[in-house]
């Protein structure tokens, strides 16, 4: 927040003071919080880790609100709690009508939110959540923290550090790369921060079809979508010379043939079938018919993928099967230990190895096959782990979507809405599309996507779990 006053105070934005205030009133509490904890025991245990880590989110939201109300520029305090924990989340989802109106302070905090929330989502994923046994991510236990030599480091705190100097590294290199490529700085290192953290926020109304007449700038943040939403661990791998550990990284290949596929589709019917000058905003045939097609496809299966929710086109309008495909795509989400959302590409290949193992085991009842991944076999724990989180994660989508149907959203609405806030995507279906924004969604349904965007991006058991009865009963 003190940051973002001091853009305030570069940009004269007339707004310095009270972003100061927020502050300054969150660095009291903070510090008040200390002096009266300073005495208590600093070890924690797994029942403590899922409090701290649930509450500390909802904390950071609560503070967040601050610089949004204290500027008038979301007085409505279920407004700036949606809009703080969109960002926080890296969702991308907004209630605001007119960004370009804001404050470069106001604008430079949102984005900030995003990026903060991003990299935090990182060092729970590789670093902490392992350690708590939650959704899965024990399959990184050989690649986070840990004394073997196979570990990117044997201590949490310099795992984080080296996370965070490659997170801080690649939003540099894209800020300086769009500000090369036609982009005010201003606008450079908010999408930056917004591609990195794969949020989605913009400081413009149109977001990226804004600069539809300069493809460079596109392909350059399609770079870093790519980039943010694969594992950060296999960056530093790359970064070591190791780079034939990320190209046969399982995931990793996954992810990337996916990509390939899917924009193969959606390209091919862009240009055969869909209507691209009538559902792309501002858009111009600067080189042609196929690298539009080809371009926009990409984009999109890339800003869905890797849950960022950035725009260039109006998609729905792309026909029925691409808007139900890019619709299925928001479950996919990027790769574990990145910053995008969804399921994520290791489960669904744990999920798909398992699949076929059962026909065998169907075939052969007293064989012994395990679920390899990466050529290790995985702990048939982490394989149950994986298949509960899916139930889970659709039930509460089906629930999700229940919830805003009954507030009175329309089908394709309550379905895409559902979609979006659990995966943590940002653009969703119907009345809340990729043109579209939340604004006008029910307060009760603001208040419920805001729940199903925490539990999205905080892997469903750490939030969860805190309301089963049997979590708080006496050990």
């Amino acid at each position: 927040m003190l940051l973002a006053s001091l853009i305030s105070v570069i940009y004269k934005d007339g707004v310095a003071s009270h972003i100061l205030l927020a502050g300054l009133i969150v660095i009291s509490i903070g510090v008040l919080s200390m002096l009266l904890t300073k005495k208590h025991k600093k070890e924690m245990n797994k029942r403590e880790g899922y409090i701290v880590v649930t509450f500390g989110w909802i904390a950071m939201t609560l503070s967040g609100t601050l610089p949004y109300m204290f500027t008038d520029a979301i007085p409505s305090f279920t407004n700036a709690f949606f809009e703080t924990i969109s960002g926080y989340t890296t969702t991308g989802s907004t209630i605001l009508n007119n960004i370009e109106s804001l404050p470069e302070g106001i604008l430079f905090w949102r984005s900030l939110t995003h990026w903060i929330g991003g990299m935090g989502i990182i060092v729970l994923a590789v670093a902490i959540l392992p350690l708590l046994g939650i959704g899965g991510m024990q399959l990184f236990a050989a690649e986070a923290p840990g004394p073997s030599a196979d570990k990117l480091h044997p201590r949490i705190a310099d795992t984080a550090k080296r996370l965070w100097l490659i997170y801080f590294g690649y939003t540099a290199a894209e800020t300086i790369l769009l500000n090369v490529a036609g982009m005010s700085f201003f606008d450079a290192i908010n999408h930056s921060m917004a591609t990195l953290s794969t949020g989605g926020f913009s400081t413009k109304n149109a977001s990226i079809a804004y600069w539809n007449g300069k493809p460079i700038i596109q392909y350059i943040i399609m770079l870093f979508m790519f980039l943010a939403g694969t594992n950060f661990v296999l960056s530093y791998f790359a970064f070591k010379g190791r780079v034939q550990k990320v190209i046969k990284d399982e995931e990793f290949k996954l992810y990337f043939q996916f990509i390939i596929l899917f924009t193969i589709i959606a390209s091919l019917i862009i240009y055969f079938k869909a209507d691209v000058t009538m559902s792309s905003i501002n858009h111009p045939m600067v080189w042609g018919e196929t690298e539009s097609a080809i371009r926009h496809g990409l984009f999109q299966v890339l800003t869905i993928i890797t849950t960022t929710g950035f725009v260039t086109a109006d998609f729905t309008l792309w026909t029925p099967f691409l808007m139900v495909l890019f619709f299925g795509l928001m479950f996919l989400g990027g790769s574990a230990g990145s910053t995008a959302g969804g399921v994520k590409v290791a489960r669904h290949l744990m999920m798909i190895k398992n699949g076929f193992l059962e026909f065998k085991r169907t075939l052969h009842p007293n064989a012994i096959l395990p679920v390899r991944y990466n050529k290790k076999a995985v702990d048939g724990n982490i394989v149950f782990n994986i298949l509960a989180f899916f139930i889970l994660y659709m039930l509460s989508f089906i629930v999700g979507a229940l919830i805003f149907s009954f507030l009175g959203l329309s089908f394709e609405s309550s379905i895409g809405v559902a979609a979006s806030s659990l995966g943590n995507v940002g653009p969703a279906l119907g009345d809340f599309g990729p043109v579209n924004n939340f604004y006008d969604m029910p307060t009760i349904g603001k208040w419920w996507a805001s729940f199903l965007m925490l539990i999205g991006r905080l892997e469903l058991f750490t939030v969860l779990i805190l309301l089963t009865p049997f979590f708080w009963r006496n050990r």
